[in-house]
């Protein structure tokens, strides 16, 4: 099992340096990644789950964001959960990926993207809330397009997007596609993780019954395509005070990574929590001492 964790803003503020202090215990403490949420714009009701959104949270720009965080550590994996797909031209967003993976030496590995719940998120973009899926099935194919095109340039026709013989430099560090993953809590979420993804990351208020038809309907769909179904990894979310126990079942479900929340409050019970899980799944004697010793000078009390 692989663990990662996440950090909000929207609950954690918008204070850089506990962004740094955070994303940099995370690496010394050998978490695989560093996960970041997004949002572009939030309106008075926006509701998410069965709650609603004050549209005051400060949702940082998560390639932004990223980008910051990979400028201040040496090691840690920085992903999305989940990059709002629909609203992002994938020309741009291609660009955008593959830079911060060049900056960061291969290092925006966890990509992952959703097409949103929120109608007056996709008003705001100009995008109809209806059509999001086909959108994000097509950014997805130009996205890879794109990034394993050579000098003679690429060519893609479809309802949303028009590509002539486009060259998209530079190119992500080391592979010929980033690896995408796909978020969601639908049977349309999983079918396009099977049919386009590298990765699922369901998301929702689901029971174990609901997720495993879901992930095996992903496994499914990437039969159907053609496409290997033992490549598709598995991820959840985890908390802090999960045992042993529920992490081997977790596995028995074929979960292969844990993106770990550690709740809000004061920032150093934080970084404690995550210590003290580290500690007692051993990420810590799995992490690399040069790397710790190198970026411990940098920790702010």
């Amino acid at each position: 099992m692989r663990f990662a964790t996440s950090y909000y803003t929207a609950f954690n503020g918008s204070d850089p340096d506990r962004l740094v202090t955070y994303a940099q215990h995370a690496e010394r403490c050998g978490f695989e990644g560093l996960y970041v949420t997004d949002h572009i714009a939030l309106y008075p009701g926006a509701r998410f789950g069965a709650g609603e959104l004050p549209s005051t949270l400060p949702y940082f720009d998560p390639l932004d964001c990223l980008s910051f965080v990979a400028g201040q550590t040496h090691r840690i994996l920085l992903g999305t959960g989940v990059l709002l797909l629909p609203y992002r031209h994938p020309v741009v967003l291609a660009k955008r990926l593959a830079t911060i993976d060049v900056l960061s030496r291969g290092r925006l590995r966890l990509l992952t993207v959703g097409i949103g719940t929120l109608p007056g998120e996709a008003d705001a973009m100009g995008v109809d809330f209806r059509s999001r899926g086909r959108r994000a099935d097509e950014a997805i194919d130009v996205l890879r397009l794109l990034w394993s095109g050579g000098a003679d340039g690429v060519s893609y026709d479809g309802e949303f997007f028009a590509l002539d013989n486009i060259c998209s430099y530079p190119k992500p560090h080391g592979v010929s596609e980033l690896p995408i993953h796909v978020g969601g809590s639908s049977p349309a979420a999983a079918r396009r993780a099977g049919r386009r993804g590298d990765g699922f990351f369901p998301g929702g208020m689901l029971t174990e019954d609901e997720r495993d038809r879901q992930f095996a309907l992903a496994r499914r769909a990437a039969v159907d395509a053609g496409r290997d179904p033992e490549a598709l990894e598995y991820t959840r979310r985890g908390s802090a005070d999960m045992s042993a126990d529920r992490v081997r079942e977790l596995a028995d479900h074929g979960v292969d990574r844990l993106v770990v929340d550690f709740g809000g409050g004061a920032p150093e019970e934080q970084l404690d929590q995550m210590s003290q899980f580290a500690e007692r799944f051993g990420l810590t004697r799995r992490s690399d001492p040069a790397v710790q010793a190198s970026a411990r000078p940098a920790q702010r009390a």
